[in-house]
């Protein structure tokens, strides 16, 4: 579908024509001002104008756009112009007050598996850092098909895009986001997604998951139960490097809500593989071992926590290299982190909106990666 864009070039050419390249700006006549701003809000009445009629087209029935002669690979294109108008967080929040929300969540359940994922997207573009998309979006119902398109759809790219926009963050805290994802079995469908032969859809899954432990800690005990341990170990030494990482963190979250909850033959298991991480380690060149650095400290802290000493890293010189900053001394979880973690969930709802809130999602947890 064809699309008209802003004069680019020419707006271009008139910046630089009143740029010397050497004073941060320069008088303005009031001519070239009023043109300028002429120009602009041409291109955003132009803008609203493009986005309404797109939502006349989403809004219209599929086998009316069949009749019409209009493809799916054309209505792919059209969601690939909206998601490009809405990174603009003024353009996304307007989506909503000219009816194009709505439609755009429809598309979820559109009959089309490509569709489905792109329209899966756009939602993620829309409401990434977004608080108030991020609301509309909850208050239209548009967890539940994400939710839906996450857990069930037989294609993996709709599964995937599902769970990114699902995984969108902004500051807050979303409790019933979370409810509704548990009682969706949502964790169940987080475990089939670690069993996945699609990597970006591993690193999203691991991703969430670890949000969700990190502020949600009753429900290490849920993952504990579904077998999430086990599915860590065996990710440890996968060849992705987000993968293996995420899923280290993952087994420290775990070590850190109940050091002593692993049995011998767990722990043995889980030794194993630190060995393995750390025997490769030791093996990688400098630059490899500049790029593992996030690694090197979760084997270590994992160590520490499951084993009660340091690892060999230390020994080896290899946790902290020449010119790298040591990691801050991890007091709180050898010493002190029930404690803390208690006070941190019990502590009084006022005192937690006080001060700088940590950066937490509206729909559920860390936003799209990889």
């Amino acid at each position: 579908m064809a699309k008209e864009g802003p004069n680019w070039e020419g707006l271009l050419k008139w910046s630089l024509s009143h740029s010397d390249g050497t004073n941060s700006s320069r008088n303005l006549s009031e001519e070239d001002r009023r043109w300028f701003m002429e120009a602009m809000q041409a291109q955003s009445v132009d803008v609203i104008r493009r986005m309404k009629e797109i939502t006349l087209v989403m809004q219209a029935p599929e086998h009316v756009l069949e009749s019409q002669g209009i493809t799916p690979q054309d209505i792919e294109d059209m969601l690939d112009e909206l998601q490009e108008h809405v990174e603009s967080i003024d353009m996304a929040n307007d989506l909503y007050s000219i009816g194009g929300m709505v439609p755009l969540l429809g598309y979820l359940k559109n009959s089309h598996a490509n569709i489905r994922a792109k329209a899966a997207e756009v939602v993620s573009t829309v409401v990434q850092n977004n608080p108030k998309s991020q609301q509309l979006v909850m208050e239209a119902n548009g967890l539940e098909p994400l939710l839906s398109n996450f857990i069930t759809d037989p294609d993996v790219l709709v599964r995937t895009k599902a769970l990114g926009a699902i995984s969108c963050k902004h500051p807050g805290h979303n409790k019933p986001g979370i409810t509704a994802f548990r009682l969706a079995n949502g964790y169940a469908a987080l475990r089939d997604a670690l069993g996945s032969e699609s990597v970006r859809f591993q690193r999203k899954a691991l991703n969430l998951i670890g949000y969700l432990l990190q502020e949600n800690r009753a429900d290490c005990g849920i993952v504990t139960d579904l077998g999430f341990p086990r599915i860590f170990m065996h990710l440890a030494s996968n060849e992705d490097v987000e993968v293996r990482e995420a899923a280290l963190s993952g087994l420290l979250e775990l070590a850190r809500d109940k050091p002593d909850n692993n049995s011998s033959e767990e722990n043995d298991k889980l030794k194993e593989i630190l060995q393995e991480r750390i025997k490769d380690i030791s093996e990688m060149s400098a630059e490899d071992l500049g790029a593992a650095r996030e690694e090197r400290h979760l084997v270590d802290s994992l160590w520490v926590t499951c084993f009660n000493e340091p690892s060999s890293l230390r020994e080896k010189g290899l946790l902290v290299l020449p010119g790298e900053d040591a990691p801050p001394p991890d007091i709180a979880s050898q010493y002190f982190q029930p404690p803390l973690r208690a006070w941190a969930e019990n502590r009084n709802p006022d005192e937690k909106s006080s001060g700088k809130k940590k950066e937490a999602p509206l729909l559920l947890g860390p936003g799209p990666s990889g």
